[in-house]
């Protein structure tokens, strides 16, 4: 059957919402595709990451970041015991790419666990001493055009900014100067949109160019990147990715490039995929609209894992 028109699934990682060791300390413990995962990677850290988990402040830290990623991966592999989840594709918008590289066959876990260690390392020092002023704020309700006519105002004054990510159709973040965010605030209201909240180091910004070198020089450029057994939707423009060099590209260019929710949602749509599962704590992707109005969503979590399973009982829907 073509491609295009063979009805399917696919999974998604959602990217990293706060992670806090009180709300993922337990699944991480008693979850055994979790636990098989944690023994890998404190073989690969040389230390225990419940433990650093546990024991450093902050919902980003480096130890956040990989106790989410294999949050992620062990959900995924939990779901295909539990409800015979077999996704045709898989995508992880912003830090979903990392665990969508290791769902798919393409870096092995015990890297991906390396990666994103070192990864976090590298924002941490590129961001201590660069664009030390610049946070990415979201906000909703807001017409592209509009927002398009504002920022380029503000641009015409001199002023830098970058749209980091469409979320949806009127869902959006931009990086810019924080001396400029109240005024960003002020215009998103009288478009009558609504301010969410505001992320802090910036992400997914074409300014950051000297950040993907440097990730590349030190983190990516050396890690061996196999073809994926499991086609991934790139989250910058909805390509589909079937080498490895592409999945190490997407992941540079992430850093550089915006994300663009609505076209992995397109892409998966003209691919036939008419069911999601969202594998991770997710509080965005699965639930905007431009999602939920086109597939059946099927949400993944560390709360359910803990649930006793009743017979015939399946994961949450979003409706």
């Amino acid at each position: 059957m073509d491609e295009a028109t063979r009805p399917g699934s696919a999974v998604v990682f959602p990217g990293m919402s706060p992670a806090r060791f009180a709300e993922f300390g337990k699944f991480l413990l008693i979850n055994p595709f979790a636990r098989r995962l944690i023994a890998q990677a404190n073989d690969r850290l040389g230390y225990s990451l419940v433990d650093r988990f546990r024991d450093t402040e902050g919902d980003y830290s480096s130890y956040a970041q990989v106790g989410f990623m294999l949050t992620c991966v062990a959900l995924a592999e939990w779901a295909e015991q539990e409800y015979g989840m077999t996704p045709d594709y898989c995508t992880g918008p912003s830090f979903g790419e990392k665990p969508a590289s290791v769902y798919s066959g393409s870096l092995t876990f015990s890297d991906a666990v390396w990666m994103t260690a070192e990864l976090a390392r590298c924002l941490n020092e590129f961001f201590a001493t660069e664009y030390t002023d610049v946070v990415t704020h979201s906000f909703v309700r807001t017409p592209e055009d509009k927002l398009n006519e504002a920022l380029a105002e503000l641009e015409e004054r001199g002023e830098w900014c970058d749209i980091s990510c469409y979320i949806d159709h009127d869902f959006y973040m931009v990086s810019l100067r924080e001396r400029n965010l109240d005024w960003l605030k002020r215009t998103v209201r009288g478009m009558g949109g609504l301010s969410l909240y505001t992320m802090r180091p910036p992400l997914h910004s074409r300014a950051f160019g000297a950040l993907r070198r440097k990730a590349e020089d030190e983190v990516l450029g050396g890690l061996d990147f196999h073809d994926p057994l499991l086609p991934i939707v790139a989250d910058q423009d909805g390509s589909i990715l079937r080498c490895g060099e592409q999945v190490r590209t997407m992941l540079l260019d992430s850093i550089v490039k915006p994300l663009r929710w609505p076209h992995v949602v397109s892409s998966l749509e003209q691919l036939g995929v008419r069911k999601l599962w969202v594998a991770g704590p997710d509080t965005l992707f699965g639930r905007v609209r431009v999602t939920t109005s086109r597939f059946e969503v099927c949400t993944v979590n560390p709360r359910l894992a803990l649930q006793p399973r009743r017979r015939g009982a399946g994961p949450s829907r979003v409706s």
